[in-house]
């Protein structure tokens, strides 16, 4: 595998010999100082250029990176499907190469470059032939910190979360397991996470982020609380199903009144116990009820 050194060296090797391109910086994960490195971390990076057209019009020069195992064109995907795309402006290049090694190669003009550069703050720039990269603040993840949310956001997070939950149950009992799966995945147990990643920010004072997807979320939250979460992730039957919903309600009803607390946000707690309780009777109806109640 390619170091980090040799991998810079080749994606500056061939802007420094290419007239066409004017800069370079990068975003991503290698621009935040923060980010744990990995072997897996890609290389997110951007080619100012004078124009796209020669570029996709002979793609050839894109081999210079490696032997790629895939690459994926997002612009060229989005077009044959219908859809809006200014390749005039910009163009990528996703390429996941044999080594191990991936870069995702964005191309951008002058005039794009005006308006996008520096509004991730996560850039960091690495070449610059015509002092065309405005002076912007060192890279840093704030942009990515956990948002403390307005009492607004916390209420209808809550009530979203109950008034969703009983889908699962009623979906259980009807034996349309991949509709409570869908649920599930979709709506349910995203906002017990929201509210989890809420609870982070609170312990934290709302100064770091726990990634995309919160895939760092398990660094900052109890052993015992994020063993419970994994169980919500087991669908795999009815009886696994009827058992992480209920365990996701038990989280919920334990983390969201603390962010509540906290925060100074009144919890509706005769809303969720109402609800948790249907739940918890739909689990116990037969499968013959000719009613609910």
């Amino acid at each position: 595998m390619r170091t980090e050194k040799e991998m810079f060296n080749l994606i500056l090797g061939v802007a420094n010999s290419d007239v066409r391109i004017r800069a370079v910086y990068m975003n991503g994960s290698r621009a935040n100082p923060n980010a744990k490195k990995d072997i897996f971390q890609d290389y997110d990076i951007v080619y100012v250029v004078t124009e796209t057209a020669s570029f996709i019009k002979d793609e050839g020069w894109i081999n210079v990176y490696g032997v790629p195992i895939i690459i994926q064109e997002p612009d060229k995907l989005d077009k044959i499907q219908g859809r809006d795309v200014d390749f005039e402006n910009g163009y990528t290049y996703l390429m996941q190469f044999t080594d191990g090694n991936r870069i995702d190669l964005h191309l951008q003009t002058k005039e794009a470059l005006v308006k996008e550069y520096g509004a991730d703050k996560l850039t960091v720039p690495l070449l610059d032939k015509d002092n065309c990269l405005p002076q912007i603040p060192a890279s840093t993840d704030e942009d990515y910190w956990v948002q403390k949310p307005t009492y607004g956001q916390y209420i209808s997070r809550c009530n979203n979360f109950w008034w969703v939950a009983p889908y699962c149950a009623k979906g259980l009992w009807r034996e349309e397991i991949l509709f409570t799966i869908e649920v599930m995945n979709s709506y349910v147990r995203q906002e017990l996470l929201t509210m989890l990643n809420w609870y982070v920010g609170t312990e934290t004072e709302f100064k770091i982020s726990t990634g995309k997807s919160k895939k760092y979320l398990k660094k900052y939250v109890d052993p015992e609380i994020w063993a419970r979460l994994m169980k919500t992730f087991n669908l795999s039957d009815y009886e696994s199903s009827w058992d992480a919903l209920i365990t996701t309600c038990e989280l919920f009803s334990e983390i969201a009144p603390k962010v509540g607390n906290i925060l100074g946000y009144e919890y509706n707690y005769t809303e969720a116990e109402r609800s948790f309780s249907f739940i918890k009777h739909i689990k116990e109806l037969p499968k013959n009820a000719a009613e609910i109640y």
